[in-house]
């Protein structure tokens, strides 16, 4: 019998910080891994996309940073590395939003250059990338913090004195859409830097509204997370295609002797294959030139271990269009 009874683990926080330009997002994120890290006895790093601005903080808070100049997601990865291997145990990353920026446009580059100008088929090619850097956020040996710009929208409402005033609103985070299935804990600050927490896997802050969380909710949410039964320490790093460098480097490719990377590689291809070229009721789900972006995209995939990776994914989205465009017909 593979059953047991259910236990809860000590677990490493996953938490995220979205709310427009002005509501606080590096602050407080600083200030809640001081929390943690206060109680752990041990310094904490911060991956610094915003040009800086984390260590406009540094007289009043003591961490460790990469200011990185390239956000991409290959540097994402490779600086979330660095410092599983310098062993920091709480990590803040200032802001995801950049990576998801290059996705974006990296979906435009291809979308242009293709014959049907059809956005759709391009994030097969680009999902890799956000699915890799997901994953290295999950596989992070420590808690990490993390906040997400939000598109800004701008009302007219009254204010204290009775006059009407604009108010900046924050809308959904600039990241991937589903980027909040990821985390335990997801908060919205607002201009006030009023924290609203939608998202709590704690059960202890659902719907909450905090003002101006910082050193203590950290501490509170440390607490928590120690609470379960202690777990033995893995050595996890991040999965990543690159060493350990400041810049990235290209993957290797594999040996001719190599023999089932290959085959798992020619079998996937097969499956992509047979799903853009399904035919329902006599109907074709993909149009000719998009199966001939697909056949481009696929050239351009090395035989290499995170080749496969790439191929896989892109034939859980081709499935998943199907089924889309299927539904669409029905």
């Amino acid at each position: 019998m593979s059953f047991k009874k259910a236990e809860r683990a000590q677990l490493y926080l996953r938490c995220a910080l979205f709310g427009p330009s002005g509501s606080g997002k590096t602050m407080t994120a600083l200030r809640i891994a001081q929390g943690i890290a206060g109680k752990m006895g041990v310094p904490f790093a911060v991956i610094d996309t915003e040009a800086r601005s984390a260590s406009k903080y540094a007289d009043r808070i003591t961490f460790d940073v990469d200011d990185m100049d390239k956000k991409t997601v290959d540097h994402y990865i490779c600086s979330m590395n660095d410092a599983a291997k310098a062993g920091y145990k709480v990590l803040v990353i200032d802001s995801l939003s950049h990576g998801w920026r290059e996705l974006t446009e990296e979906v435009d580059r291809i979308t242009q250059a293709s014959a049907s100008k059809n956005s759709v088929l391009s994030w097969a090619k680009v999902s890799p990338k956000q699915k890799r850097l997901v994953e290295a956020i999950l596989n992070y040996p420590g808690h990490i913090i993390a906040t997400m710009r939000s598109k800004t929208e701008w009302v007219i409402g009254e204010g204290k004195d009775g006059k009407t005033t604009p108010t900046k609103l924050g809308l959904a985070p600039e990241q991937g859409k589903g980027i909040e299935y990821e985390f335990d804990l997801l908060m919205e600050l607002n201009q006030n830097h009023h924290a609203l927490v939608t998202k709590d896997r704690t059960g202890k802050f659902q719907d909450e509204t905090i003002n101006k969380p910082g050193e203590d909710f950290g501490e509170a949410l440390y607490d928590w997370l120690m609470s379960g039964t202690a777990v033995k320490p893995e050595a996890v790093i991040t999965p990543s295609p690159q060493k350990s460098t400041s810049k990235p480097v290209k993957t290797t490719s594999p040996t001719k002797g190599d023999a089932s990377l290959k085959e798992r590689s020619v079998a996937i291809i097969k499956e992509i294959g047979d799903i853009v070229t399904a035919v329902e009721n006599g109907q074709e789900h993909f149009t000719e030139e998009e199966r001939g972006e697909i056949r481009q995209l696929i050239q351009s995939i090395k035989m290499t271990e995170d080749g496969l990776k790439e191929l896989q994914t892109m034939k859980e989205y081709c499935v998943d269009e199907l089924g889309k465009r299927s539904k669409k017909a029905a």
